[in-house]
């Protein structure tokens, strides 16, 4: 091998050493950070689920999933759920996005979807349907609804939508693949 050949080499191995050796110096920084977070997040974590991954006692537990997923990509969102109603339905759901795909869409075409939610009574409407009200008949005893009139209206809006379907029988559900995004949709309401 020739002398100069070998002093390239050379150099690019001590590069890729010094590469690797700030990466593993940014690591542990982030792991620093990361730790201080997450005694921060285990003091003021509430109980439940998101207190901490299963058995791991780490409250990144899914976030830490999906960066290992997403790699070196400006980032994702990603938003899953298990739910199983009042009704005994369950349902599992995943679904993510990249940031790019995200910042890269108009969200103006997001408005009706989000306004048919933005109404106490539909908000209502919803909770209710969940958790097994599901004709107008019995939706129209619950306090807080409306008149008959002003119910039909509001499931209308919510249908449009896609927050609800209704089926031959005149009962209302929730879609099956609308479940998870909307408790999702809450809890970010959450305060």
């Amino acid at each position: 091998m020739a002398e100069p050949e070998l002093t390239e080499r050379v150099a690019a191995l001590e590069r890729t050493v010094q590469d690797l050796v700030a990466r593993l110096d940014a690591d542990r920084a982030v792991d620093a950070d990361r730790a201080v977070d997450a005694d921060r997040a285990v003091d003021d974590a509430p109980t439940g689920p998101n207190a901490g991954g299963p058995d791991t006692g780490n409250p990144f537990w899914a976030l830490d999933g999906l960066k290992a997923q997403v790699g070196g990509t400006p980032g994702a969102v990603l938003y899953t759920g298990t739910v199983t109603l009042p009704t005994g339905e369950h349902y599992d759901w995943q679904y993510g996005h990249t940031v790019d795909d995200l910042l890269d869409t108009d969200w103006t075409g997001y408005a009706d979807t989000l306004t048919a939610l933005a109404h106490p009574v539909r908000l209502l409407l919803v909770r209710h349907i969940l958790a097994g009200t599901r004709t107008v008949a019995a939706l129209a005893e619950v306090d807080g609804l409306g008149t008959t009139g002003q119910l039909y209206h509001h499931l209308r809006q919510l249908v449009s939508a896609g927050w609800l379907r209704t089926s031959t029988r005149g009962q209302y559900a929730v879609p099956p693949e609308r479940v998870v995004p909307l408790l999702i949709v809450l809890s970010g309401a959450h305060r």
